[in-house]
Formats: C-alpha cells, sequence, structure tokens
C-alpha cells in the first residue's frame, strides 16, 4: 500500500539544486565508516526502529500464533539475519513465503492487528524528534514492512505528517515483495521522481541495506553498532538518526 503527500516535490527540491550530498565535510565523510553519500536528491527512511519503535511493543509471538492457526505449517524461505527476535522474524519471513499466494492478504491483516494495537506504547527512536525539521527540507519517502496504513497512522501519531515531514509511504503490499527485495525502494524513487542511485537510504537492519544496495541506492545504517562483518564493510554507518541527516546535508 503506498500513500502519496500533496506536496509540491518540485518546488521541494528547486529549494536547493544542488545534492545534499555535496555540501558534506570531508571530516563528516571521513568519520563515517564506509560508502558514498555524495549525490544525494531524495531520501528514503525505514520506519520500525530507525524513525519509531513499534517492534518492542508489537506481540509478534500472537501474532505468529493467529497466522499458525490460520494457514497451518509453511516451509521456510532464506531471509537474510537480524537480530530481531525469533517471533518477529518468524511474521516477517512468513510474508516472504506467502507472497504471490492468495492468503498472504488474510496473513498481513492478521500480523497488522498485532501491530496497530501496538502504536499507542510506541517511542520515537533517539534524536528523531530533533530530526523533524530536516525531513521537510528536501524530498523524502518511508519505506516499510508495516502495511501502507499502519504505518501512515504510527507516524501521525508522533506528529510525522504526510505532505509535512513525510511526502510517501511505501508499506508491504500483495503486489510488491517486501524488503529485503529491492521493490519498495524503487517505487518510492519512481513516485519521487529520482534514480535509485541519486537516493540514499537510512535503516537500522540487514534486511533495509540489501533492499537498498540491491535497488542501486546507498545506505546509511542507524545505529552503526547494529552492521557486522561484511555488510559493515559495504554501508556507510552513523551513531543517530540525526547525526545521519547531518551527513547527508539536511539542513
Amino acid at each position: 500500500m503506498v500513500f502519496v503527500s500533496r506536496r509540491d516535490l518540485t518546488a521541494v527540491e528547486s529549494k536547493d539544486s544542488r545534492s545534499w550530498g555535496s555540501r558534506l565535510g570531508a571530516c563528516t565523510i571521513a568519520s563515517w565508516h564506509s560508502g558514498d553519500v555524495t549525490d544525494t536528491h531524495a531520501l528514503l527512511l525505514d520506519l520500525d526502529r530507525t524513525l519509531v519503535d513499534l517492534q518492542s511493543y508489537t506481540n509478534y509471538a500472537a501474532a505468529l500464533a493467529d497466522v499458525q492457526e490460520l494457514v497451518g505449517e509453511w516451509s521456510d524461505v532464506d531471509v537474510p539475519t537480524t537480530d530481531w527476535d525469533r517471533a518477529t522474524m518468524s511474521c516477517m519471513s512468513v510474508l516472504h513465503a506467502f507472497f504471490g499466494d492468495a492468503r498472504w492478504s488474510q496473513i498481513s491483516a492478521t500480523i497488522a492487528r498485532h501491530e496497530r494495537a501496538a502504536i499507542p506504547q510506541s517511542d520515537l527512536m533517539p534524536t528523531v524528534q530533533e530530526c523533524f525539521v530536516r525531513l521537510v527540507s528536501g524530498p523524502t519517502a518511508v519505506i516499510t514492512l508495516l502495511p501502507g496504513d499502519v504505518a501512515r497512522d504510527v507516524l501521525e501519531f508522533h506528529g510525522l505528517r504526510m505532505g509535512q515531514e513525510i511526502d510517501v509511504v511505501v508499506g508491504r503490499d500483495p503486489a510488491m515483495r517486501p524488503k529485503p527485495e529491492p521493490d519498495g525502494v524503487i517505487e518510492a524513487c519512481r513516485i519521487l521522481g529520482v534514480a535509485p542511485g541519486s537516493a540514499t537510504m537510512v535503516g537500522d537492519s540487514t534486511w533495509d541495506a540489501q533492499a537498498a544496495l540491491a535497488a542501486g541506492a546507498t545506505f546509511v545504517g542507524v545505529p552503526a553498532d547494529g552492521f557486522e562483518g561484511d555488510m559493515r564493510e559495504r554501508v556507510a554507518t552513523a551513531p543517530t538518526m540525526d547525526q545521519a541527516l547531518q551527513g547527508l546535508g539536511r539542513e
């Protein structure tokens, strides 16, 4: 499900035709672990545990039990490892396992009931409150494993408004392979009118990183200690969202 604001994206970009990344200082670039963020015209953001922590308050164990009651057993699919707990990983993996199946939408809705129930308990991630004004300064999309309507409600609950801080929300959809596939990144860039190579995604997981890199976008991992091994060598990292957006020249 995709939501698009009425904000004039052309007008937003015309405020400064230079890429935000081109305004990075050499010291800032050098302080990041790796990655090329020097040609960023659009900002792509993960939601859960990047902007807002919904996951910690979502009863994915109960959601998984509901899914098992609905469809029984299923074959596991090969997905990247993350630091998610078993129930969360299983709920996200089942959306891959049943992609293209007629039961996918019912499975998604079953999980979404538990995700929506967690909204009142959810928290903004560290430094995100200080980033609101930075988000308004250029085209910004949210690409999430949450359903689009749940994602929009989470964002609005925390004061992140469509047409203000956020221009586009791309959520899980029966016609679009979820992260770590690149479909959502490609769709967000299409709507924003930029090539993926001119966009940078900020996220907290290997699923976010793989989706961005597969689409041809650059990636910044937040927090920096959430990425290890080969992936840490392939992407830029920043300790907090505020530092990531400063590094990308969001003013």
